[in-house]
């Protein structure tokens, strides 16, 4: 996937065109280095990057129409760090209906005074973006369309030709624009640095109060540790407090709003269907980084210590398929989830559609657990109250190799490196 002079085309360019022919002005939320502002400029007419241009923070600040009325699309690079533009560009859009495709807004926090975001409804288009998936960094074939799947379609194919140690590295390199052609080892430098600077510049600049460097590290530690699982906030400030004993559960909630707000993680929220089983379901999210390379970098790991212990690195596998299926499900509107009971139980992806469609997904390193993997989705299956949600439009288990086909009973088994949205 790749387009222009250098720009790698990314699976959210055609939502972001479409956004701008339906809409005033479009929001790209993702982390630092996600490619939001290379993605952005392909599309802008007028680029303006916030952060690092002091004469258009004053424009913002004191005269933000010179911006405004610049050709349009106007990209506001980095517009969190003049957040009074949130009501101009607004209002802009209000003032030029029925005129479309005006703004593009970039930024990797959010702001703390957001509360009057919600008055952007109808005007303002929310776009999440995250790290490469394995299609967008020419990983993945593609084969295997999730939006295929959806309609009930027998995809196949094979994977890109990755093995278990190139997916390890994929897991520890990340998709970082600027490592896409990194070794493991360089990647973990510049990682260890990213999340240095998160730590000791992003997160003091989100509030007031400062946030205690040391803590925050052992938070993201704490949370790679626990990486695929559904670790409770008492079990965090209990990694957190270290030999001092368990930090307080309100400064816990802290540092992870601030996590969240720069969006380096993304929760996997829990699916509630109707169930025939009585047993009560868990409503506590799964954690995730937003991309499996932070968890690499916060544990100080690289691909020797992962292809060491593969019962571990299972669960930063599955947040690398999580990355992935996120950025395919968006493409066609939907979201992903995860179901558990509390007789822990569970099903890892559960993709849901707008329009009450839904799959299940199992994700397992070893494509020899198809048959177990296979088992847990057809059971879960027999719980969920189908007259209610109605079938599931597909079932898969998503494995590290080999090729994409349909079993006899009805389950797929997809190698992530066939995956495409």
């Amino acid at each position: 996937m790749v387009e222009g002079a250098g720009y790698r085309a990314r699976v959210v360019d055609l939502e972001l065109r479409e956004r701008l022919s339906a809409i005033g002005a479009v929001l790209i939320e993702g982390p630092k280095a996600c490619g939001k502002t290379e993605t952005a400029t392909q599309a802008a007419a007028t680029i303006y990057r916030l952060d690092v241009d002091a004469a258009a923070r004053s424009a913002a600040a004191y005269a933000p129409d010179v911006l405004l009325d610049s050709p349009a699309p106007v990209l506001l690079d980095e517009w969190q760090v003049a957040p009074s533009l949130w009501d101009h560009v607004r209002r802009a859009v209000d003032d030029r209906s029925p005129e479309k495709g005006l703004f593009i807004m970039a930024g990797s926090a959010t702001p703390r005074d957001d509360i009057n975001r919600h008055s952007g409804a109808g005007r303002i288009g929310v776009i999440q973006m995250r790290p490469m998936s394995l299609l967008e960094s020419g990983h993945s074939s593609g084969a295997a369309s999730l939006a295929a799947l959806m309609d009930g379609d027998r995809v196949r194919g094979r994977d890109a030709g990755l093995s278990v140690p190139g997916i390890i590295d994929r897991v520890c390199v990340g998709g970082w624009p600027a490592l896409l052609d990194a070794t493991p080892t360089d990647a973990g430098r510049w990682l260890r640095d990213y999340l240095n600077q998160i730590v000791l510049v992003d997160i003091q600049e989100l509030g007031t109060r400062r946030r205690d460097p040391e803590n925050i590290r052992r938070l993201l530690a704490s949370l790679a540790r626990n990486v695929a699982t559904s670790a409770r906030v008492t079990a965090l400030a209990k990694d957190v407090g270290g030999a001092d004993g368990p930090v307080a559960r309100s400064t816990v909630d802290g540092y992870l709003d601030s996590l969240h707000r720069l969006r380096l993680v993304e929760n996997s929220p829990a699916w509630a269907p109707h169930m025939r089983s009585a047993t009560p379901l868990q409503s506590s999210p799964t954690r995730y980084f937003i991309d499996p390379s932070l968890a690499v970098a916060a544990l100080g790991q690289g691909p020797k210590q992962l292809m060491a212990d593969l019962n571990a690195t299972g669960y930063l596998f599955e947040n690398l398929v999580v990355r992935d299926m996120r950025v395919y499900a968006q493409r066609s509107g939907g979201a992903v989830h995860h179901w558990r009971d509390q007789n822990q139980n569970e099903v890892d992806i559960i993709v849901t559609m707008p329009d009450g469609r839904w799959a299940a997904f199992e994700v397992k390193m070893n494509p020899d657990d198809a048959d177990k993997a296979a088992a847990t989705l057809l059971s879960f299956s027999q719980k969920v109250d189908q007259a209610k949600v109605g079938k599931p439009a597909a079932m898969g288990v998503i494995t590290t190799t080999g090729f994409a086909y349909r079993r006899d009973d009805g389950v797929s088994v997809l190698p992530i490196g066939a995956l495409g949205p």
